[in-house]
């Protein structure tokens, strides 16, 4: 069996090696390698994709979150409300705005942010949610839009791993994945559905003002030169990562599609057995867009598992092993483990096997066929 990586960059740069050149070799040429055409090219070109006015590209998808809540004009003190089982950087920015993250609990099947729980965490202090589209797939976010209405409440999209998913209201109405709530922010890391050649990010907005003021912010607080209007930061798409974007952009449905294909099989292949329960989509084939595969392991020691599978040359991930609120840099006194069942569960179960757009069927019946002989002899 050839080489199996967990994500295949080398593989997908082949398809592209020729017109990616072409775009990289014109931004070295023109020089313009700060907010140039290429930067401006992508941003047009991504705002048509999603379907959304704004898109104000950033440095990497940390930086994105980060922009957003400032965007707002949140205050320190203030609460804003997010999943407990996601990656550092959603709760990171919180903290470092000296905002006070308020971290709930997930959905066992879909591993977003269940609903009812942040419903039961809104308070007085409460500004913001931060739904967090997880491996791919939209959270519900219907229910939740209106949950904030209610409440008078920013929603900010983590859509760091759905971009491309398109999530379909109860009228039929379908909306891009991070262009629902008032800011959806991305990153574009290598390994994204839409990766650059190193760090990257954007934000989406269809709100003129916010647009405006977030505008302002990634640029040093600057409209016009030299003019600092607002507290700002130096974070911005350099052009040679906007040249490989949108190289990669008009294929992002076709990689979207391979990744569904691949998710497909795998989920034919394994469903039947009792120890393995595979990933969960609600909604209809767009809602997720499997960035990760991630499948629950039951009754099967996961540390002796990736080792037999490593063994075989399969790599895998296990994303998250440590819920948010029990990392040293976010624990809070006020918590209650009773209030994580399913983090604190689902911790010890995950394990992700190799998604990626270059993944065969031969790779796919191979991972399967010894994922299942080690389930087995576990």
């Amino acid at each position: 069996m050839e080489n199996i990586r967990m994500v295949d960059l080398q593989g997908q740069y082949q398809q592209i090696e020729k017109p990616l050149s072409e775009k990289m070799k014109a931004v070295i040429e023109s020089t313009a390698f700060i907010n140039g055409p290429a930067v401006q090219e992508f941003q047009k070109n991504l705002e048509a994709y999603l379907g959304v006015k704004h898109v104000i590209p950033c440095a990497n998808g940390t930086d994105a979150l980060q922009i957003a809540l400032m965007g707002l004009g949140l205050k320190p003190g203030d609460e804003v409300i997010t999943a407990d089982f996601t990656f550092a950087a959603t709760v990171e920015v919180i903290a470092l705005l000296g905002l006070t993250p308020v971290l709930v609990d997930v959905d066992p099947q879909t591993f977003n942010l269940d609903l009812e729980a942040v419903a039961a965490r809104i308070g007085a202090r409460t500004k913001a949610i931060i739904p967090v589209h997880l491996f791919g797939q939209t959270v519900d976010m219907e229910p939740l839009m209106a949950l904030a209405k209610t409440h008078q409440l920013y929603v900010v999209e983590d859509n760091a791993q759905a971009i491309g998913a398109t999530y379909t209201f109860s009228s039929g109405e379908k909306q891009k994945a991070g262009t629902i709530g008032d800011i959806g922010t991305t990153s574009f890391f290598p390994s994204k559905n839409l990766g650059a050649y190193g760090d990257g990010g954007a934000l989406f907005t269809n709100d003129d003002a916010l647009a405006h003021a977030l505008r302002g912010i990634v640029n040093h607080g600057m409209y016009q030169r030299y003019h600092h209007d607002v507290v700002g930061v130096n974070s911005r798409l350099d052009a040679l990562q906007a040249a490989v974007l949108d190289t990669k952009l008009p294929l992002l449905d076709f990689y979207n599609e391979r990744r569904k294909m691949a998710a497909a099989l795998y989920t034919e292949r394994l469903q039947a057995n009792e120890a393995i329960t595979t990933p969960h989509r609600s909604g209809d084939c767009d809602s997720h867009v499997f960035h990760q595969y991630t499948l629950k392991i039951k009754g099967v020691d996961r540390d002796k598992l990736v080792q037999q599978l490593g063994a075989f040359g399969i790599p895998t991930g296990v994303y998250y092993p440590i819920p948010l609120h029990s990392q040293k840099a976010y624990t809070d006194p006020d918590y209650n483990e009773s209030d994580f069942k399913v983090t604190n569960q689902i911790v010890n179960e995950v394990l992700s096997l190799p998604m990626h757009t270059e993944l065969t069927v031969e790779q796919i019946d191979y991972i399967c066929e010894k994922l299942l002989h080690s389930v087995a002899s576990n």
